[in-house]
């Protein structure tokens, strides 16, 4: 059957994208695959469970459903709870058995009062704002504070230490600092409780800051082949896990001076033939891609002329549509032939970052898995 909008994800890429990761963290230090936001669009649960055959031992989410999800299919990994969170929220991820992150006594009672009511252990990091500027405490004696706090209560588990740094992937000066002030911090914390978990660096930072790694790295992007730095994943030996696919749903000639779709932005100038594909943005292919984007169709680019619709976009296949035709495979996202569209080439025309491109990705494209084009079931 012919898919009108198809993401195909290569759960063996993410498998060796973990496993490239792991090998750049070293053997000492845990990786944490990041799963939020629908594993950035490629589907939170085979998504996982990819990530943990590749190596990754911790996965994490910002949101209480996100959690409840990946225990609802069985998955029994530790599960980092990131975000911040609501009073019903709270309950939501601790049921699920998620870590919890604090930075205040207030949560602390909250999630004390949780744990004595259900008679369960309650599993708690506290966090460190180093430069961020959102969720964490930037006083360190404060967060020190609430650390042993939590390490004195019979109902509650310290676990870890985290903080999130803001410009791994363009300032190296800066992080460097802020990953001394968490280390700093990080030995204070360890007189508290010796083991605990210890973990700063994102994709970027595990990549191309050594002493961020600490005990434990949380990627995202890298998890998926995205490059964090924006330019080609293959540069650090990430690959590419998601393609977006259509097919050419009508082929029609277009004569000089006539237009095509809202607003009659594009009017041809010559004869011309449009293919138009059965995808737009309720799928998550951006209207700003209109006129700003190409296709690859039969192996070869071409552009994608008018403005991006709901469900379909047009796309210029020249003068002679010969080797084109209506059921032809059309790739958005992905490789043809010797031809590739990366996430980070689509970024760049419309000035965002590549984790946008596969996140803007609604649950309307249906998510097709396979390992290196076997199929496999979600």
């Amino acid at each position: 059957m012919r898919l009108r909008a198809q993401a195909r994800v290569n759960l063996a890429a993410i498998e060796r994208n973990c496993a490239r990761l792991r090998s750049v963290a070293g053997a000492e230090t845990a990786l944490c695959a990041v799963v939020k936001a629908n594993a950035y669009g490629h589907g939170t649960v085979p998504a996982a469970r990819a990530a943990l055959a590749g190596g990754a031992e911790w996965l994490a989410v910002a949101a209480a459903d996100e959690a409840v999800e990946l225990r609802a299919a069985g998955v029994e990994a530790p599960v980092l709870m990131m975000g911040a969170l609501s009073a019903d929220e709270l309950s939501v991820a601790l049921q699920a058995g998620a870590d919890v992150v604090a930075w205040r006594a207030g949560f602390v009672e909250a999630v004390r009062a949780w744990a004595r009511e259900t008679g369960r252990l309650a599993r708690v990091h506290v966090k460190l704002d180093v430069g961020m500027g959102r969720l964490g405490v930037r006083d360190a004696d404060e967060l020190l504070a609430i650390a042993r706090e939590v390490d004195a209560a019979p109902e509650l588990e310290l676990v870890g230490a985290m903080t999130h740094l803001p410009c791994a992937d363009v300032d190296g000066e800066r992080t460097a600092v802020e990953v001394e002030r968490f280390r700093a911090f990080g030995e204070r914390l360890r007189a508290v409780r010796a083991d605990v978990v210890l973990h700063a660096a994102n994709s970027a930072a595990t990549l191309s800051v050594p002493e961020a790694r600490l005990d434990m790295v949380r990627c995202g992007v890298a998890v998926y082949g995205l490059d964090p730095f924006g330019v080609d994943p293959g540069e650090h030996g990430l690959e590419p896990a998601l393609e977006l696919r259509s097919y050419v749903g009508a082929l029609k000639p277009l004569a000089p001076g006539e237009s095509v779709g809202y607003g009659a932005t594009f009017t041809a100038r010559e004869p011309t033939w449009i293919a138009t594909l059965p995808i737009g943005y309720g799928d998550g292919w951006r209207r700003a891609f209109s006129d700003n984007a190409e296709v690859l169709i039969g192996g070869r680019r071409c552009r994608l002329v008018g403005r991006v619709s709901m469900d379909n976009v047009t796309v210029d296949v020249g003068p002679d549509p010969v080797g084109v035709a209506e059921g032809d495979e059309a790739v958005l996202l992905g490789v043809a032939g010797a031809e590739r569209v990366t996430a980070e080439e689509l970024a760049r025309r419309i000035d965002t970052i590549n984790y946008e491109i596969t996140t803007a990705l609604t649950a309307r494209p249906t998510r097709v898995y396979h390992r290196n084009g076997a199929a496999v079931s979600a």
